[in-house]
């Protein structure tokens, strides 16, 4: 199945599903068959009804009917194999590195990174991942440290570096900051709108923004296949070969 014949499939067992009735009839048959007249009796409705619903179900593919081995006027209902499967979106990207990208790379970029390379069961030696800024603070954040610290996460140590220093083309850029990411048109990136949490500087501020980021992180890892081949088409989430970010419209 192609790609837009999978994405039409999807579409019409959403649209089965759009039923509240049609949609309990799928919680009922989740963990076993029934036959039309069981159904009908768990929702109380009428015989005609329910032979509407289960047609729509059995047109988008959801469930399937067999004849009962015993009594043959009799038939059960049982949901189709995958009738469920791949229903929420499931992006599929690759790349060489992931790198995050905040202002000032003190924070959000590196606990993004760290967090990345330190995923359970990772091999970072497949599909890396780097840190950068578009104005580079000084230094690493204290909170930023302290969090990580707290979280068992080891952040590497040295200076918040530039985009310019860092990016290459075939990266995977990801924005962990509205800045960095409307800072950066020219370059195409995935972007995550996380609060910065060095304007706060609480712990509470870092811990939150520490969960964001693990949560997609992990998000991410499961849509993350692997390196590509080189010199991506315009247009994919994969950073192309890009111009210093001086000059670039902010």
């Amino acid at each position: 199945m192609n790609a837009s014949s999978a994405l039409a499939d999807r579409a019409a067992r959403h649209a089965a599903l759009a039923d509240p009735i049609r949609l309990r009839i799928v919680d009922l048959l989740t963990l076993g068959d029934a036959s039309p007249g069981e159904l009908r009796e768990n929702l109380g409705i009428t015989s005609n009804l329910m032979a509407h619903h289960l047609r729509q179900l059995e047109s988008a593919g959801m469930v399937t009917r067999r004849r009962s081995d015993a009594d043959r006027r009799r038939s059960y209902v049982a949901l189709a194999p995958k009738a469920l499967d791949d229903l929420a979106p499931c992006p599929s990207l690759a790349a060489r590195r992931v790198v995050f990208v905040c202002t000032g790379n003190s924070a959000r970029s590196q606990l993004a990174a760290a967090l990345w390379n330190s995923r359970p069961g990772s091999d970072t030696s497949e599909v890396p991942a780097a840190s950068a800024g578009t104005h580079p603070a000084d230094r690493i954040a204290p909170g930023a440290i302290a969090v990580a610290r707290r979280r068992g996460v080891d952040l590497p140590d040295g200076l918040p570096k530039h985009v310019d220093d860092v990016l290459a083309p075939d990266d995977l850029v990801v924005t962990v900051c509205d800045a960095a990411h409307e800072e950066l048109p020219g370059v195409d990136s995935m972007h995550w709108s996380i609060a910065d949490p060095v304007t706060d500087g609480s712990d509470g501020a870092f811990d939150e923004a520490y969960d964001t980021l693990a949560a997609r992180v992990a998000q991410l890892t499961a849509a993350l296949s692997g390196p590509r081949a080189p010199s991506a088409p315009r247009g994919s989430n994969h950073a192309p070969t890009h111009p210093p970010l001086e000059g670039r419209a902010s």
